[in-house]
């Protein structure tokens, strides 16, 4: 148990392991790995003449782990933070470790707001976003839903999952209707 004054127990040993989950460490011999004998180490067949590539540069918009001193070697920039997403976004980077709930749930919500931000964004295009077609639901008579699922691992919360992706569609209309409608009983 990490940060506590106990002892840690011990990891079970690879012998111990084999005995109790079948087929465990089949591939701790080099020998029996698909990739034998291509794997190996050799830097200098790959092109690589560094330890450590030549750095980018730090850009103070990225976001960076509280836990790193720097950004890594080289990032991404083609996808800028921005909004009010990338408010909540920088906000977890800026004040959780990586190891805190509240990071990763900020950088949940900052998701979910830039997805609600784009479903908005699209009623306002020419193709606005189709919740009966993304949910799936019209594809599932035509293939084979319960056949085809049969032995996956995902067939059981495969009952939840029209819930999950249409229920914020139906949420949000029932809000959206709500709210038209107060509106109208107020002028009325």
């Amino acid at each position: 148990m990490p940060y506590t004054p106990d002892k840690p127990v011990s990891p079970p040993s690879a012998d111990e392991l084999r005995a109790r989950i079948p087929g465990w460490g089949a591939d701790l011999d080099p020998a029996d790995r698909p990739s034998f004998p291509k794997e190996r180490f050799d830097p200098g067949a790959t092109g690589a003449h560094w330890t450590e590539p030549e750095r980018q540069g730090d850009d103070p918009r990225r976001e960076r782990s509280i836990e790193h001193a720097h950004l890594t070697a080289v990032y991404g920039t083609a996808q800028p933070l921005h909004g009010v997403s990338g408010a909540i976004r920088r906000y977890a980077y800026a004040r959780y470790s990586e190891g805190r709930a509240a990071h990763w749930l900020l950088l949940v919500l900052g998701d979910r707001v830039e997805a609600t931000g784009a479903h908005v964004r699209s009623l306002f295009t020419t193709r606005p976003d189709n919740p009966i077609t993304e949910t799936g639901i019209l594809a599932e008579p035509r293939l084979r839903p319960i056949a085809s699922r049969r032995g996956r691992v995902d067939l059981r919360h495969a009952w939840i999952d029209p819930i999950l992706v249409a229920g914020p569609w139906i949420l949000g209309g029932w809000v959206a209707l709500r709210m038209v409608r107060r509106v109208f009983v107020r002028r009325s």
